[in-house]
């Protein structure tokens, strides 16, 4: 019995119908990004994505190439997480004021991700949030004063700044070993020895220092020209 066009798109129809459903972008980010929290970077991957989804592979690739282009989306959806307070990049706002503020900010939101941070090393976020909070930093330093060349600079050293500070708060291997270093002999190890009251240096009074370092120097720099 021949088949006719109808019988043809209606097996078409029902074969749509049976398909697995779109997966808008916004929830597979949203998805891989609780993966991330919840269960390490290493447990981020595609089938893992769309099992946790409910969904196929197929339905992932339809809007990213590859885990490398997921990663990257969960990295701009992070930026644009990031909560700069307001007026921070108003004109007027002293330069310093805005790096500081931006740095907080965006510490604060690697550390309610601090799975997150590893795989952000060695990217440089070019999704539109990212490419957003760039621009409005970029726009205060060089009102500032400051050369398109160490705008740049300066904007690339105070994020590297807080990621490499962001990878630490990551938590250890459950296996590492916790043992308390040994006291330094003074004999030995003199210097050591007399700053080992202040040792170990909590992590956020070491990224603050680093801070006041970099404005600092940028400071500095800019009174030179």
């Amino acid at each position: 019995m021949a088949t006719t066009h109808d019988d043809e798109a209606g097996t078409g129809a029902a074969r749509g119908r049976r398909g697995r459903p779109p997966v808008p972008p916004e929830r597979i980010l949203a998805t891989a990004l609780l993966i991330v929290d919840e269960e390490g970077a290493d447990a981020l991957s595609m089938r893992a994505l769309a099992q946790r989804l409910g969904s196929g592979t197929a339905t992932l690739y339809r809007h990213f190439d590859d885990r490398a282009a997921l990663v990257a989306g969960i990295a701009d959806r992070l930026y644009g997480e990031i909560d700069v307070p307001a007026g921070t990049f108003d004109p007027g706002t002293d330069w310093r004021e805005a790096c500081r503020a931006l740095a907080l900010a965006m510490f604060d939101t690697l550390a309610r991700h601090r799975n997150v941070a590893p795989l952000l090393v060695g990217q440089t976020p070019t999704g539109p949030h990212a490419t957003a909070l760039r621009e409005r930093h970029l726009t205060v330093l060089l009102g500032a004063g400051f050369s398109p060349a160490t705008a740049a600079r300066a904007h690339a050293t105070l994020s590297r700044h807080v990621l490499g500070f962001a990878v630490q708060l990551t938590p250890p291997p459950q296996d590492a070993p916790h043992e308390p270093p040994a006291p330094a002999d003074p004999r030995r190890l003199p210097a050591t020895a007399a700053v080992a009251d202040v040792l170990p240096i909590p992590l956020e009074e070491e990224f603050a220092f680093g801070l006041d370092l970099i404005l600092g120097g940028l400071s500095a720099l800019r009174d030179t020209r």
